[in-house]
């Protein structure tokens, strides 16, 4: 009966939105549609149907919106759910993530497309509870050992599996997902750095680890129900546990299961440490700091979600984008090999800060394609952001980072180009890095929620793709350029599928 029950709301919808397409022509030819800067808005339905049928192209759509709109801000009004206010204009950003921070948390909305399978963890709380967690993850993550730790996991993960996988690649003449080699490398790493366990996941010999299995699952369908055209479909398969709901519900299970039996077994462990050796691992200095099983386990399962797919995200489109610049390629290993003098010298902390032009690249790149594309909070009481546009309690107000690096009044002309030497500036006869402001370029967010692993993620990009590129020339398969597609991260639809060659000794493309 729950089953029917759903085929018919699905079925229900599609006929509603037959009808209201045929009511948008109805108006269209009666009246003009709102002089409003956004898509055409009507009485009840408010833009469904136009929302409905970019509904695979949101970006792009939205970024369209934006980009003819004088104050690069539009309104959004959907059947069944709150305003949505989406913005790529840098004084709004800065409004909400900064000047009035306290007026715009995550919200129930969002916590309530989440909480399945974030719990109470840093990235889906508000109020008290964010606050109590921010400082002290903060204070973790700007420790030296913390950062040491990684750079060493790095080194270990990189030259022990990493290298190995691509030698063999050269010698084989074989084809690699490159995209799912570095969300497995990246994988590797956030599990060792933050639960102190190594999946093993670049040993390809073995089978996908379930609990990865099951990350994929619940942030894929969670991500959809913050796209679902109606929430009260998503909502209904939720309460009769039916479809992609039932799927989330056993994903989460098993994530919470796993990351709860690593908790237990490591606090047994630091409870029969009787030297009192201070383990690496955040997960060591959480419990350590006397924080409850739960907390803990939703904690690093944020840090885990934010941590994996963001970095690879990153990477995969720059190495996409460097075969398609390799003039940018050359200068990355020119400087790489000038920093380290020595081929075989190992690459460390102070190494990865003098790589000024392979950071513009991750920059240039991640300004092309964010990790994650958009983010919102959602308005405690009526406001007005600093273009004017009116908010009202309750109402979502996005922030684009996508459609922000593609608006010709922040980039220029050039928007669309990657060009990494936009990051520098002439200060006498020196060139060196700008300082661009978090509210124009927010892929870290900004104000008092920005990114606390920014640092760790720059260290892990850059240690990567200078070991790569310093050793190999990677070359895509195919020339078309790729889709991107956002979930809670973005990804590369169908992987980036590349042949790699050994780069010769001067370093030549």
């Amino acid at each position: 009966m729950f089953i029917f029950l759903i085929i018919f709301c699905n079925l229900g919808f599609y006929l509603l939105s037959f009808f209201f397409s045929v009511l948008q022509e109805f108006y269209a030819s009666q009246t003009k549609p709102p002089t409003t800067h956004g898509p055409p808005s009507y009485p009840i339905i408010g833009c469904l149907i136009s929302f409905y049928k970019n509904r695979r192209c949101l970006l792009d759509w939205y970024t369209n919106l934006l980009s003819v709109s004088p104050t690069q801000t539009i309104v959004v009004k959907r059947l069944g759910a709150r305003r949505i206010i989406v913005t790529a204009n840098p004084e709004n950003v800065e409004y909400v993530l900064k000047t009035n921070f306290i007026n715009f948390p995550k919200g129930k909305s969002f916590t309530e497309i989440l909480g399945d399978l974030l719990g109470c963890g840093i990235f889906n709380a508000d109020g008290e509870l964010w606050s109590t967690q921010r400082k002290l993850a903060s204070h973790e993550f700007s420790t030296k050992s913390l950062r040491e730790f990684v750079v060493m996991t790095l080194q270990e993960e990189v030259e022990n599996r990493l290298i190995p996988l691509l030698e063999e690649a050269v010698e084989a003449k074989s084809v690699l997902d490159l995209q799912d080699l570095l969300r497995r490398f990246s994988f590797d790493i956030v599990c060792r750095v933050s639960l102190g366990t190594d999946p093993s996941c670049l040993d390809l010999s073995r089978p996908i680890p379930p609990l990865v299995k099951a990350f994929d699952a619940a942030s894929e369908i969670s991500a959809m129900r913050g796209m679902a055209p109606v929430y009260a479909v998503w909502k209904a398969k939720k309460l009769f546990n039916l479809g992609a709901e039932k799927k989330l519900k056993e994903a989460i299970k098993l994530v919470h299961d796993s990351v709860s039996e690593i908790v237990k077994t490591k606090k047994r462990v630091l409870e029969n440490d009787r030297e009192g050796k201070l383990e690496s691992d955040l997960l060591s200095r959480l419990l350590l700091a006397g924080h409850g099983e739960e907390v803990v386990r939703d904690m690093v399962i944020s840090f885990i979600m934010a941590g994996r797919d963001t970095t690879s995200a990153a990477m995969t489109w720059l190495f996409w984008l460097l075969s398609k610049h390799r003039n940018s390629e050359k200068m990355i290993v020119k400087e790489v090999k000038s920093l380290l003098d020595d081929r075989e010298k190992a690459i460390d902390y102070e190494v990865l800060k003098g790589m000024n032009f392979l950071k513009a690249s991750l920059c240039e790149s991640m300004r092309l394609y964010p990790p994650v594309p958009w983010d919102s909070k959602h308005a405690i009481i009526d406001d007005v952001l600093p273009d004017g546009t009116s908010v009202r309690k309750g109402d979502r107000v996005t922030y684009f980072p996508y459609g922000m690096g593609r608006m010709e009044k922040l980039w220029g002309k050039d928007r669309f180009e990657f060009r990494p030497d936009r990051w520098f500036q002439e200060i006498g006869n020196d060139q060196t890095l700008k300082s661009v402001s978090p509210y124009t370029f927010p892929v870290f967010q900004a104000g008092p929620r920005v990114c606390l692993g920014k640092e760790m993620a720059m260290i892990q990009m850059k240690y990567v793709m200078a070991s790569v590129l310093r050793r190999f020339e990677i070359k895509p398969v195919f020339d078309n350029e790729p889709v991107f597609a956002p979930l809670l991260t973005a990804h590369m639809v169908g992987g980036l599928k590349v042949m790699v060659k050994r780069r010769n000794g001067n370093g030549d493309i």
